[in-house]
């Protein structure tokens, strides 16, 4: 059941990304928090590409516990399993997608809208013009 619901909120997130522009896109009431702390606690993690490996390390889960938990009673099931993009120039695919908390996609997904790496997908993924039937 789990694993249909985070498919359906993959496919319903990235058909309005592919709508709007992002810089607009507002994905919780929280967004402004959650960037400025995503931000404050890393720093340069790039976000165009995310490594799976990398962000399941030891190391890196022990940084992204306290933060995630800092959302325990903020953003509703921030604990829930979320499918994020790894490539955030590609669509979801299974080679290109990872699963992830709830509060790390928001905080990654914020962090691509604000800070441009989600703009070109409107072009790439243009939904193709429906032709009228005569």
């Amino acid at each position: 059941m789990w694993a249909m619901r985070a498919y359906e909120h993959a496919e319903i997130y990235f058909n309005i990304l592919c709508s709007v522009d992002p810089k607009i896109l507002r994905l919780t009431p929280e967004d402004d928090l959650i960037y400025k702390l995503f931000r404050e606690e890393f720093p340069s993690l790039d976000v165009r590409v995310i490594i799976e490996n990398e962000l399941k390390s030891t190391r890196e889960k022990a940084k992204w516990r306290p933060f995630c938990e800092k959302f325990r009673n903020v953003v509703e099931d921030y604990s829930y399993g979320t499918l994020l993009r790894s490539d955030a120039s590609k669509d979801y695919k299974e080679d290109n997608t990872i699963l992830v908390t709830r509060i790390q996609f928001f905080a990654i997904e914020i962090a691509r809208n604000r800070e441009g790496v989600n703009d070109s997908l409107r072009k790439k993924f243009e939904p193709e013009p429906v032709e009228e039937q005569q």
